[in-house]
């Protein structure tokens, strides 16, 4: 296999790391769908059928295969939906294909017409920020020109807005975008009139945020040269959204980024940025352009001309939309954000320009607001934020011995209510710790056999506590099984110590009744 697939051989450490890290996955989904299958089982009786709906919550967002819910449930007695489970799918691709549509009829048939009478919208490129124009055609909310400065969302970027304006009238352009192959749709704000088919109008585009958005694009792909660099050739881009604010990227890896990663991608941008080499946006055949080994772009489709970017002179990649002439131009690159979107997809966001300036000024002003509220200057703020911590943990310490000795007090008492060695009862004003050591302290004392205390603390929910004595045969689980139900609740799986928490505080007087039916049974 290794003749036909050589880059199977070079890459054999990778794939042995992909697929080791998707078993692990797999496990996991396997461990979450099996726990809400068996709380569905559970619930159900004898001989009934799983729901259509549990069937497809359980493939949809735990990712768990029809075939194994239908073996599983088969297993303990149970069918399955089969049939609600295909109606639920259906429903799913029908709110995917009408999120997919959107538009109205009478514009798509207006851009389609235009694009079959005139052709596709001529954009002018990066340095067009104004031009006059002709309109070709005009709807509710939209302006079709014969030429245009605005980009057009694409690429993964978003479009120009700005202001177009004729003899009778301004429009103010909030989003452009493609309302038929080729041709560019400017949706508009009336500003004042009316903007007419055939006037010759003036179309200007919002020059900061332009410039925004192509310090964002280019550091786009000295990104996705340094992920590469940094993370391996097998890091290929699934995705990305260049704004003005901001820029993000998806892209194949199989684990989060280290910080020592993070500060090594964020050197090479900034090296290549420093040096200020030249970036150079041409058209070329799509020949040449894999010839020279330009990188294609997720998503995007070339025709036989593309476009390059070659972004100094480490990154070359196609790519048809507006970037600086320079890199310096962009400015300092920070990446604010990394996360995993997806089995083997991560996400990171940057800013870039004054973005990091930004950012860098307010974590001041955070810093600066966190070392008043402790009295100290900004250069002593992490010592003393130790210090302080180290007092708190002290604090915690002794407030946690204090309670343990007046538990030990407290067992006392609650150790005469005790009935045939059983003591059951509400404590209120503990928290779950306290309340666990409350009942260890009782259940220690001479002639008890088992003890179930339960509380409500002052900031939500229930603790419901069991310990037993080892021999006295009881166990602590099933103790407060039901109980735990009873407050909506669940947990303590031990046989000798079980904690179990709920969400209902006013049906704890009720779960520690059942308590007592049950022993007395």
């Amino acid at each position: 296999m290794g003749e036909a697939y050589p880059d199977l051989v070079k890459q054999q450490d990778f794939v042995r790391t992909v697929v080791a890290r998707e078993e692990e996955r797999f496990r996991a989904t396997l461990k979450s769908g099996t726990a809400l299958l068996d709380t569905e089982l559970d619930r159900l009786g004898p001989g009934a059928t799983i729901g259509g709906s549990v069937a497809f919550l359980l493939h949809d967002t735990h990712g768990f295969p029809l075939e194994l819910t239908r073996e599983i449930a088969l297993e303990r007695g149970h069918d399955v939906d089969e049939d609600g489970f295909a109606s639920e799918m259906a429903e799913q691709r029908r709110r995917a294909k009408d999120a997919r549509k959107g538009g109205g009829g009478e514009s798509v048939e207006v851009f389609a017409a235009v694009s079959a009478e005139h052709g596709p919208t001529h954009f002018l490129g990066d340095d067009s920020y104004a031009i006059d124009a002709n309109v070709l055609a005009v709807t509710d909310d939209s302006i079709v020109l014969d030429h245009t400065p605005f980009y057009a969302e694409s690429g993964g970027q978003v479009g120009d807005t700005g202001v177009i304006t004729s003899p009778t009238g301004r429009a103010r352009i909030v989003e452009t975008v493609y309302g038929a192959p080729g041709v560019v749709r400017h949706r508009f704000e009336v500003l004042e009139g009316d903007i007419e088919v055939g006037q010759t109008v003036t179309a200007v585009i919002d020059g900061e945020r332009r410039d925004a958005i192509k310090r964002n694009h280019t550091a786009t792909h000295l990104l996705h040269w340094a992920l590469r660099e940094t993370l391996g050739d097998h890091v290929k881009q699934q995705g990305s959204l260049v704004g003005p604010d901001r820029l993000r990227f998806d892209f194949s890896h199989y684990e989060a980024l280290s910080d020592d990663e993070i500060v090594a991608i964020e050197d090479l941008v900034a090296g290549d940025i420093l040096a200020n080499s030249p970036a150079r946006h041409y058209e070329t055949t799509k020949d040449k352009a894999e010839e020279i080994g330009a990188i294609a772009f997720f998503g995007d489709k070339y025709g036989d001309v593309v476009k390059v970017l070659e972004a100094g002179p480490h990154s070359t990649e196609l790519c048809g939309g507006t970037h600086v002439k320079a890199l310096g131009d962009i400015g300092p690159v920070k990446i604010i954000s990394e996360a995993s979107i997806g089995s083997n997809i991560r996400r990171i966001e940057a800013v870039s320009g004054m973005g990091p300036l930004e950012r860098l000024r307010e974590d001041e002003r955070r810093i600066k607001a966190a070392a008043d509220a402790m009295g100290v200057a900004t250069d002593e703020l992490v010592d003393a934020v130790e210090r302080r911590v180290a007092e708190v943990k002290d604090l915690r310490t002794r407030i946690r011995d204090l309670e343990r000795q007046a538990a030990a007090g407290r067992s006392g008492e609650l150790a005469e209510q005790a009935v045939d060695g059983i003591v059951i009862a509400r404590v209120d004003g503990l928290d779950r710790d306290g309340v666990r050591d409350l009942a260890v302290a009782v259940r220690d004392r001479a002639g008890i056999k088992a003890v179930v205390l339960g509380t409500a603390p002052e900031g939500g929910g229930v603790t419901i506590v069991a310990a037993v004595a080892a021999d006295s045969g009881l166990n602590a689980s099933e103790l407060i099984a039901d109980a735990a139900k009873k407050v909506k609740g669940g947990g303590g799986k031990s046989a000798d110590l079980a904690v179990a928490g709920g969400k209902d505080p006013e049906a704890l007087d009720e779960a520690l009744d059942l308590v007592r039916a049950a022993v007395r049974s």
